[in-house]
C-alpha cells in the first residue's frame, strides 16, 4: 500500500510540474495593505493579475498584466484621480515607476540610487497613492504579458503590437476594458510613461480621445523619448545636447573653475540659450562653415562640455553621445560615464576607443529592481507563476513608421481645455536629455496658444530621476501639484 501511494505520488508531482509554462488569461489576486504617505496613515487594496486584449471577433489574442492599487475608505470615487502608468523601452516592464518611483513600495537602495543587501523593497512614504489610484501596465512581452494561440496553436501576428502605432492602438482598448471593469470612468485619468513611454502616452492622449471617447486631465512625460529627434540623421539635433554635456560634466568635477564654482542651476541657462542661437546655425552651416567660426564654436563647446577643443574638431562640432561618454574621464580617470544617468562609472577594457563596452547605470539598476520585483508580487502580492518576469521583452523589431504622438498630443489638448501636460527630466541623462525634453514641449504647439498648459520640472540626476533620494521626494510632490492643479474643481471644459 505505501509503494502504491508512493507510486502515486511520484505520478502526480509529475503531472504537476510537467504542464505547459503559460500565463493565465484572465485572472487576478486581491490583497490588502496598510502605509503611511505624508504622514497619513490608511490601508490600500492591490489587485494583481492578467486582463486579455480581444481581436475585432472578440477572442483573445495576448493577456496583459497589471497591478492597481486603490486607496481604501474613500467616499466618492468620482473625485479620486485615476493614474495610469507606462515604462518604454519600448519592451521595458512597467517596473521602474512602480516599485522606485509612485508606487507604495520602493526598492532597498541607498540616497544615490546604487542597489544594497538584502535585495527587496520597503514602504514608500512619498507614493502619489494618497492623492491618486495607481495601475501599472505591462505591454505585451513584457513583466508576465504574453500573447496566445489561437486554436491551431498559431501566436497572432507581431505587427498586431509591436510598432508604434500598433501599440497605442491596442493598449487604448485594453485601458478602456480595464476602466470599465474597475467602474472608473467618472474618474479624473491620467496617463504616465517614462522614456519611450512618453512617445506612448503622447499618441495615447489621442487615440483614447478619438476612439475609446475617454478624455484626460493630464499626461505626465518622465524622461520623454522623441523620435522625431533619435534617428534623423540630422548634425543640427545634437546641438540639444550641449546643456546635459555641461551638466554631467559639472557633475564630474572637469569644467573649467570659472563654471565649476558655480551652481549647475546658474550655468544651464547661459548653455541653454548659447545651444538655440549659436550652437545650432553654426551646424546647420556643415561644411561651408567658415574657418573662424568653426574654431570658436569648438572652443566654446570645450569650455562648455569638459572635451578638449581637438576632440570636437574631428567631430565637425557633431559629437556624439556615446564619444562623450567614453571620452570626458578618459584622460582623468580612465573610466566612462552612464549613458542613462552619467553619475555613474564604468570600467572599460581599454581606455581607447569611441564608446562605452557596457551601460554601468542599467547594470547597477538590474542588479537591485530584478529580485526586488520577483520578490514583492510572489510575496508581498501573492501572484504565483512560473512564467519569467521579462524586464525587457522581444518586442523588435519595432515598426517606427508614421509617427504622429506629438502631433496626437497636440490635437488631443486642442480639443480638450481639461487636458495639462508635464515633463520631468534628469540633468544627468544622456539618453532622452533634459534640453531635448524641453525643445519637444516647444514642438508640440508652434502656435504658443496652449503653452500654459505645459510644465517642465528638472532634477539634479538622470534618467530615473527618483533614484536619488531628494528627487524622489520632489518629483512625487510635484505630480501631486501637478495632478491637483489639472482637476476641473467644478469647472467647464471650454476656451
Amino acid at each position: 500500500m505505501k509503494h502504491y501511494l508512493a507510486f502515486l505520488l511520484s505520478i502526480s508531482t509529475l503531472f504537476v510540474y510537467s504542464q505547459k509554462r503559460k500565463i493565465p488569461t484572465d485572472t487576478m489576486v486581491v490583497t490588502t495593505h496598510n502605509t503611511t504617505i505624508k504622514n497619513t496613515s490608511f490601508s490600500y487594496t492591490a489587485t494583481t493579475g492578467t486582463q486579455p486584449v480581444w481581436n475585432k471577433d472578440g477572442n483573445p489574442i495576448a493577456t496583459l498584466y497589471y497591478t492597481y492599487y486603490e486607496r481604501n475608505n474613500v467616499k466618492n470615487k468620482a473625485n479620486r484621480p485615476l493614474v495610469i502608468s507606462f515604462n518604454g523601452g519600448p519592451g521595458s516592464a512597467s517596473v521602474w515607476m512602480h516599485i522606485a518611483y509612485t508606487g507604495p513600495k520602493v526598492l532597498n537602495i541607498d540616497n544615490e540610487g546604487y542597489p544594497v543587501q538584502p535585495y527587496g523593497i520597503k514602504n514608500n512614504p512619498n507614493s502619489i497613492l494618497d492623492v491618486a489610484d495607481i495601475v501599472y501596465v505591462n505591454p505585451v512581452n513584457t513583466g508576465y504579458s504574453r500573447m496566445i494561440k489561437d486554436k491551431e496553436d498559431n501566436l497572432p501576428s507581431r505587427e498586431t503590437f509591436f510598432g508604434i502605432n500598433a501599440d497605442i492602438k491596442y493598449l487604448a482598448e485594453w485601458i478602456n476594458t480595464f476602466v470599465s471593469r474597475k467602474n472608473r470612468w467618472e474618474s479624473p485619468k491620467y496617463i504616465i510613461g517614462e522614456s519611450y513611454g512618453g512617445t506612448r502616452v503622447m499618441g495615447l492622449a489621442n487615440e483614447l480621445q478619438n476612439n475609446q471617447w475617454m478624455y484626460l486631465n493630464g499626461v505626465i512625460l518622465v524622461s520623454p523619448a522623441d523620435y522625431k529627434l533619435y534617428n534623423t540623421s540630422q548634425p543640427v539635433y545634437s546641438a540639444l545636447n550641449l546643456p546635459y554635456f555641461t551638466a554631467a560634466a559639472w557633475y564630474q568635477k572637469v569644467l573649467p573653475e570659472t563654471l565649476q564654482q558655480k551652481d549647475l542651476l546658474d550655468i544651464l541657462p547661459e548653455v541653454e540659450n548659447y545651444t538655440i542661437n549659436t550652437l545650432m546655425p553654426a551646424l546647420a552651416k556643415g561644411g561651408f562653415i567658415s574657418k573662424d567660426e568653426k574654431q570658436n564654436v569648438a572652443k566654446k563647446m570645450a569650455y562648455y562640455s569638459g572635451l578638449s577643443k581637438s576632440a570636437i574638431l574631428q567631430n565637425n562640432l557633431d559629437v556624439p553621445t556615446r564619444f562623450f561618454w567614453k571620452e570626458l574621464l578618459r584622460n582623468k580617470t580612465g573610466q566612462t560615464i552612464g549613458r542613462l544617468d552619467s553619475r555613474y562609472l564604468g570600467i572599460d577594457k581599454t581606455e581607447a576607443g569611441d564608446s562605452p563596452d557596457f551601460n554601468p547605470e542599467l547594470t547597477s539598476w538590474m542588479h537591485s529592481f530584478t529580485p526586488a520585483i520577483n520578490y514583492y508580487i510572489k510575496t508581498h502580492l501573492n501572484f504565483k507563476t512560473d512564467v519569467k518576469y521579462n524586464m525587457f521583452g522581444d518586442v523588435h523589431p519595432w515598426d517606427k513608421r508614421n509617427n504622429n504622438t506629438r502631433e496626437g498630443l497636440r490635437e488631443a489638448m486642442a480639443k480638450n481645455p481639461y487636458l495639462k501636460v508635464l515633463v520631468q527630466s534628469g540633468y544627468y541623462d544622456g539618453a532622452t536629455t533634459y534640453f531635448g525634453a524641453k525643445y519637444t514641449m516647444w514642438q508640440i504647439d508652434p502656435s504658443g496658444k496652449m503653452k500654459d498648459r505645459f510644465t517642465f520640472k528638472g532634477y539634479r540626476s538622470g534618467h530615473m530621476m527618483y533614484l536619488r533620494h531628494d528627487d524622489l521626494i520632489s518629483a512625487n510632490d510635484d505630480l501631486r501639484e501637478f495632478i491637483n492643479n489639472s482637476l476641473s474643481n467644478g469647472k467647464a471644459a471650454k476656451y
